[in-house]
């Protein structure tokens, strides 16, 4: 707590007092106000022989650039599971018991209501090795589902999104500016909007399928999709025709996606309304004498304007003490002339000691 006081000291100083150098050299592990000064230039000292390029503009990287699979290796990896599991479900085909319609379909079928966890149970294992084969490739699938939820449900939002875009740029007559505000403002909402209203075209689809194909009344209808997109999979209704089980190999993987992608955007949404609300009642609120003295970081009993909207940002949870810490490390490691500025030099120097 006394580092992070220190430096908040240390920058408020720096802010008030942009043109006073009060800056000495000191030791890394010392925090004073010089370090933190904020000028336009930077203190003067040995420059390579060739002057350094001008600073341009990276564009910013996904954090998990490196680690995140891209969409179409997610797509290569299920279609490899499906063609996998179908073809040793293919094999023991015999070994399972249950409602049959063509021995391909069934095993893709069996495949995606093992993988999604539906498990409707009108196609089971009968013997010790169809037994083993669905305990593996369930977990697998659970694997493969989890990357599917991440890539293509979102391309899916995606695409849902830009038609919101479109219908906004339509009622905005292009105030693009307040458009893009409106949209950034209200991620959340129009994610799970769009979520809403691709789940229900779903479920729709699902109903009139089952009504119209599998002869299913509209009660056993909805009932039958309520238990397989929220992977209940009861068993007593479930789709039993081969054209039955052509469109469930897709509606399946896609309903349960969306389902899974719809309750974890409404939590999202919930998160950040919530914190929204606290962000208002923080900016609204009379400031009282306890938020002065919460506020007064250096101890002179002057809150200063840089104290003042450090300590809201706390308050509304953007910033903590940890983040600032780790703001402090950085700089620490890139000032290699202790000057309490950074200069491209210091970043030619830090970067070659870091090689």
């Amino acid at each position: 707590m006394a580092d992070f006081e220190g430096a908040h000291k240390e920058l408020t100083n720096s802010l008030l007092n942009p043109g006073k150098d009060t800056s000495k050299k000191k030791p890394s592990s010392q925090l004073k106000p010089s370090r933190f000064r904020r000028t336009r230039s930077a203190t003067s000292c040995e420059t390579p022989s060739s002057s350094p390029e001008p600073a341009k503009w990276v564009p910013g990287k996904n954090l998990f650039g490196g680690i995140e699979p891209s969409f179409k290796l997610v797509a290569l990896l299920f279609l490899f599971y499906l063609l996998a599991a179908s073809t040793c479900f293919y094999i023991v085909e015999n070994q399972m018991t249950g409602k049959r319609t063509n021995p391909i379909l069934d095993a893709v079928y069996f495949t995606i209501v093992t993988m999604t966890t539906v498990g409707y149970g009108d196609l089971v294992p009968n013997s010790a090795v169809s037994k083993l084969l669905a305990c593996a490739f369930v977990f697998l699938g659970v694997a493969v589902v989890a990357l599917l939820l991440n890539k293509a449900a979102d391309r899916l939002v995606e695409k849902q999104e830009a038609l919101l875009f479109k219908a906004l740029n339509m009622k905005m007559k292009g105030r693009k500016a307040e458009m893009l505000k409106a949209i950034e403002t209200n991620k959340a909402k129009y994610k799970f909007y769009s979520t809403a209203v691709v789940l229900v075209l779903l479920m729709a689809t699902g109903i009139f399928f089952l009504w119209k194909v599998e002869q299913l009344n509209f009660v056993d209808s909805f009932y039958c999709v309520c238990s397989t997109i929220t992977t209940l999979g009861y068993g007593d209704k479930s789709f039993s025709s081969k054209w039955g089980r052509v469109f469930a190999v897709f509606w399946i993987v896609i309903s349960t996606l969306i389902v899974a992608q719809f309750f974890f955007y409404l939590a999202e949404w919930n998160t950040e309304h919530k914190q929204k609300k606290l962000a208002k009642w923080v900016l609204t609120r009379r400031t009282t004498n306890v938020d002065l003295e919460a506020a007064d970081f250096d101890g002179n009993h002057i809150v200063s304007a840089p104290e003042f909207i450090i300590y809201k940002l706390k308050e509304i949870g953007k910033i903590t003490e940890e983040d600032i810490a780790v703001f402090l490390e950085e700089f620490e490691n890139l000032d290699v002339d202790h000057s309490g500025t950074l200069s491209p030099n210091d970043l030619i120097v830090a970067q070659s000691n870091q090689r």
